[in-house]
């Protein structure tokens, strides 16, 4: 299936896939550039570089097999494998940037909005009863086998 076939097949978890690939981005570029601020915001920085790098594992699930992880980390990635439990993870990780408008109001707020869509998207999908398919292009549906 090609990257257009993906977006017109309606699946919700492939949206949200694609709104993670986004939301890693953000929040390392984001979380960078908020490490400077003499506040309370370098603690939300700190986090949200966290984030970014738990949701690399999450959503290219090809990683999991090229870097050596501990099989305990490989447990708590492989917690996140249904929409529900994603749209969770995704929903906390957007509550702990909304926090951080408490400490000072910074650019975090768009890697709190594009988590919170993320979430929404996961959510969508397990309500609408699609099952979790990941991106090919992402490393989805057998390439990790292809690659053992």
């Amino acid at each position: 299936m090609t990257l257009a076939e993906e977006f017109r097949s309606r699946n919700f978890s492939i949206y949200g896939q694609w709104t993670g690939v986004l939301c890693i981005i953000l929040c390392l570029a984001l979380g960078i550039a908020n490490i400077f601020h003499l506040h309370w915001v370098i603690l939300f920085s700190v986090i949200c570089l966290i984030s970014a790098l738990i949701l690399i594992f999450i959503e290219i699930p090809l990683l999991l097999r090229i870097c050596p992880t501990s099989p305990a980390f490989d447990a708590f990635i492989r917690r996140f494998e249904t929409n529900y439990m994603r749209a969770a993870i995704y929903f906390v990780m957007s509550a702990i940037q909304w926090i951080s408008v408490a400490a000072a109001r910074t650019s975090l707020i768009a890697a709190a909005i594009v988590l919170l869509i993320a979430s929404a998207f996961y959510a969508l999908a397990g309500v609408k009863g699609q099952g979790f398919v990941g991106s090919k292009t992402l490393g989805g549906q057998g390439v990790a086998q292809m690659i053992v």
